[in-house]
């Protein structure tokens, strides 16, 4: 099973606002015809339809065993990914793979349903950005290999889950990539801003929000010879499909009464997620599509807008979007809802069933304290997704026999900041935020020892351990 797949597709561009194709050996990000956004696509897809479904589940479930970097992580399912590749080109950080925990009985009772948690925080720069990057990282290898490039130079916007991957791999990779990302200035957190200076890419700061510096990184991408690492990329689509064939394989491709919940930003992730289940139902690899359920903060909710009108009356607007603690998902602009709106329309007439609901910034940052507290590494985006199950249930969304996955984009290390402004209750006017009694009960205590100059080692572990007995009431060891 080490053996490399001989198995080679024709990838090409496909508009979803017009339709037309492009050569998929090109750096395209928009339609040149009419800036709408692509998807790449397999003209030899119908090949792979030949081969039954078992025997694809058993060619992907062998795979679960090879040591070789070129087919672990996301190119696991090389066929369904990028098949144009070869075994030089395919980089591998670790990335993909993710576990999927089961929510203990406590928290399974305080919700009222059983639920996984995906962790994708555990990704190597702690995002699930990662596997899109490994796929776009792969393609760039692959045209510096196939032209003889000397140098390309990568660039995205970002609220810092993806200038942290995309720096990275550009320093993983080297050679002719240099690397480069936007931030919008004070709005990504001290820990997300210092991943990517710690990978070495040059880091600009912007005044404004993600969406402004959108805007340039797409100026530059259509007017320059630059890599474009935002969801824009198609082939970061394609590696983040990844996350919807592990979960197919994790419960044994079995996706009946499964509800994929996944918060909505830049839509790039709910666009993968739903394509990859696509592919396996077309493949038989599943037989049935799991219900998918995107989420979104109120402070940036154009897509739960456009899904919450009834199909006749749906018009997209962008919004303004407001401070969120969620900020992967502040977005008010996704560049990819063209994407999501051609993908649901399949999805919904192949049997699948799909909607949005939108949660507000209380619950989003009271969904992460929660599922931490018993156990998880939630980021906020994490927590938007619990905050979206409880709101699905309320909604009459879900029945009492399903299971749902919940998407943890992100570690929870990398929001921090926004658990300690909860605890201390500071949280700037505009996030609409108060803390709760019952989520105060998270006590950071200084012991009193001013005396420990004058101790000796053994009478400050003594005097100290006294302190600690009476603030906790421990009751002493019998003596036997």
């Amino acid at each position: 099973m080490n053996d490399f797949p001989n198995y080679r597709g024709d990838l090409f561009y496909e508009c979803q606002e017009c339709g037309a194709h492009y050569d998929g050996n090109q750096l395209y990000y928009t339609c040149p015809k009419c800036k709408g956004v692509f998807l790449l696509k397999d003209k030899n897809f119908t090949q792979l339809e030949e081969i039954p479904g078992k025997k694809w589940r058993e060619i992907f479930d062998a795979r679960l065993k090879v040591k070789d970097n070129a087919l672990r992580g996301i190119f696991r399912y090389y066929e369904l990914i990028a098949p144009v590749f070869e075994r030089e080109d395919i980089v591998y950080l670790g990335e993909g793979n993710t576990p999927i925990i089961e929510v203990n009985s406590k928290l399974r009772k305080y919700i009222g349903q059983n639920f996984f948690y995906k962790n994708d925080g555990q990704n190597p720069s702690a995002s699930f950005k990662d596997r899109g990057m490994a796929c776009a990282f792969s393609f760039l290898k692959y045209l510096i290999r196939k032209f003889n490039w000397s140098e390309i130079l990568t660039i995205c916007a970002s609220t810092g889950d993806t200038s942290a991957s995309a720096a990275m791999y550009a320093a993983y990779v080297n050679g002719a990539i240099k690397s480069v990302v936007l931030l919008p200035q004070g709005k990504v957190t001290p820990q997300q801003l210092a991943q990517p200076l710690g990978s070495g890419a040059l880091v600009i700061e912007l005044p404004g929000v993600f969406d402004d510096c959108m805007k340039v990184v797409e100026f530059l991408a259509d007017n320059y010879r630059v890599a474009l690492l935002n969801s824009k990329n198609a082939w970061r689509i394609l590696g983040q499909e990844s996350y919807a064939y592990e979960i197919a394989q994790w419960f044994d491709w079995e996706l009946e009464n499964k509800v994929v919940f996944v918060p909505i930003g830049n839509a790039g992730n709910i666009t993968a997620v739903v394509n990859g289940f696509l592919k396996l139902y077309a493949l038989g690899i599943i037989k049935k599509l799991p219900k998918v359920i995107g989420v979104q903060s109120e402070h940036a909710d154009p897509v739960f807008r456009y899904y919450s009108l009834p199909k006749e009356k749906r018009v997209y607007t962008p919004v303004k979007v407001s401070p969120s603690v969620a900020q992967a998902a502040m977005i008010g602009n996704p560049v990819s809802f063209p994407r999501v709106q051609s993908i649901v329309e399949e999805y919904e007439r192949k049997g699948g069933d799909f909607y949005v609901v939108q949660v507000e910034e209380q619950e989003i940052i009271e969904g992460m304290l929660i599922a931490n507290k018993h156990g998880h590494i939630a980021c906020t985006q994490g927590g938007e997704c619990l905050a979206g199950l409880i709101r699905a249930k309320e909604l009459n969304l879900l029945e009492s026999k399903e299971e749902a996955i919940l998407d943890a984009t992100a570690h929870m290390l990398k929001f921090i900041g926004f658990q300690k402004m909860y605890f201390e209750n500071n949280f700037p006017p505009e996030y609409k935020i108060k803390p709760k009694p019952e989520f105060q009960n998270y006590p950071l205590q200084v012991l009193d020892m001013e005396t420990k100059k004058q101790l000796s080692w053994e009478e400050f572990v003594q005097k100290a351990g006294e302190k600690i007995v009476e603030i906790l009431g421990i009751i002493p060891r019998k003596e036997a």
